[in-house]
């Protein structure tokens, strides 16, 4: 494969180059990497619930409350990546009672927690604090890659939490459509994934390091051409900002617990348990046919991590889901969530999406409605926008 390599500099962008240049050697740096101001109002075992602060002046609207969900072995700046790039401020700035949950450093005196610890225990407290805070309202569930999958095995064995909406953005379902996923398989059917677990459990799970370069591996070619990028970009402020924010955001990379390092390699990327919708954890078997809030998959169109076809499988798997929709946005695994252009495609769809699971929510009749008018009902919120076919229970 042929490498194109970027042209440098124009001598007519030479002063911006310049002055990019000067201030990333006099100030350390031109991304505003500070974060959002926060509170706390809850705190568990391997669980923190910040609630994010408007700017004064600034009112908070009628809307369901958001709960932003990180996948474990990542910090929860995801989603508050640098000023200008942060869904948290975005969310906070149009209005919305926004929290993160925050699951803190994970060691190797964690390594015996499962699947179970998170979606049994970390994430319905993590709900329930969240709804809580809000006056008992329910709350949205804006999730990022695994982190969506445990949001969603947490609505489907809990279905009486509070939950207004679930937002996986980047999260695979299939893990047989994993590129990344192929070429290790004929070694783990081989060995039966026992090298990988001995390793695991050796390690106490996956380590930080580990985790970081698996990151950094899934955009090899870009990591390859980076010097040579950013040599041709001295000029373009906003995405020397944006790399920055990236790398800082990597080097905080945490590590994932043995038991649950080991749980997903069998579980999904071995057995490939969730493409059916089920999975089986802690002999209690999860089901997603039992999710009855709004769902809106978000998949990224140039994600290697996890691409359309995996992510877009979970919008098959939704009977009961009152109301399902899809979006493609551009952007890699990370890109989709909090890149550039995210503000204009992933956050603009997600906004939508949060007031249609409003009306959803606020739908009031004098008697039972039937189907019919249920669906009429759900159908004439959700025409305005771009959606998959409406599924009611």
């Amino acid at each position: 494969m042929t490498l194109l390599m970027p042209l440098p500099v124009t001598p007519a962008r030479l002063p911006a180059a310049a002055a990019n240049l000067s201030h990333k050697v006099l100030y350390h740096g031109l991304a505003d990497l500070r974060p959002m101001p926060r509170v706390l109002i809850s705190s568990g075992p391997q669980r923190a619930v910040y609630r994010y602060l408007p700017a004064p002046g600034n009112h908070e609207n009628d809307g369901a409350p958001v709960l932003l969900v990180p996948p474990l072995a990542v910090p929860d700046s995801c989603f508050d990546l640098r000023r200008g790039c942060s869904l948290a401020e975005h969310l906070v700035e149009s209005g919305r009672r926004t929290y993160v949950v925050d699951y803190g450093q994970i060691g190797f005196g964690e390594r015996n927690l499962g699947i179970e610890h998170w979606i049994h225990h970390v994430l319905p407290q993590a709900i329930r604090a969240a709804s809580k805070d809000a006056g008992g309202a329910p709350v949205h569930l804006v999730s990022w890659s695994l982190g969506g999958v445990f949001c969603l095995l947490t609505a489907a064995d809990l279905p009486n939490l509070p939950i207004a909406s679930i937002t996986p953005i980047a999260s695979p379902i299939d893990f047989a459509a994993v590129p990344l996923v192929k070429p290790v398989r004929p070694v783990v059917a081989l060995t039966r994934g026992l090298v990988l677990t001995q390793l695991a459990r050796t390690l106490g799970g996956a380590p930080k390091p580990l985790v970081k370069r698996a990151f950094q591996f899934s955009s090899l070619t870009k990591n390859v051409i980076k010097p040579f990028t950013m040599l041709s970009k001295l000029d373009d402020r906003e995405f020397l900002a944006q790399l920055e924010a990236v790398d800082a955001f990597t080097d905080h990379m945490t590590a994932y617990p043995g038991r649950t390092f080991s749980q997903l390699y069998h579980l999904l990327f071995r057995k490939n348990s969730l493409v059916n919708g089920h999975l089986d954890v802690a002999d209690r078997c999860i089901d997603f046919a039992r999710i009855r809030v709004p769902v809106m998959v978000v998949a990224g169109s140039c994600d290697a991590i996890a691409p359309r076809k995996s992510v877009e499988k979970l919008a098959s798997l939704l009977p009961g889901s009152r109301y399902v929709r899809t979006e493609v946005a551009p952007g890699g695994h990370l890109g989709v969530l909090t890149g550039r252009n995210a503000r204009t495609t992933t956050w603009a769809a997600l906004s939508d999406f949060l007031r249609q699971a409003d009306e959803i929510r606020a739908l009031r009749f004098d008697t039972n409605p039937s189907m019919a008018e249920l669906r009429s009902a759900i159908e004439s919120i959700t025409t305005t926008s771009r959606k998959e076919p409406v599924c009611v229970s």
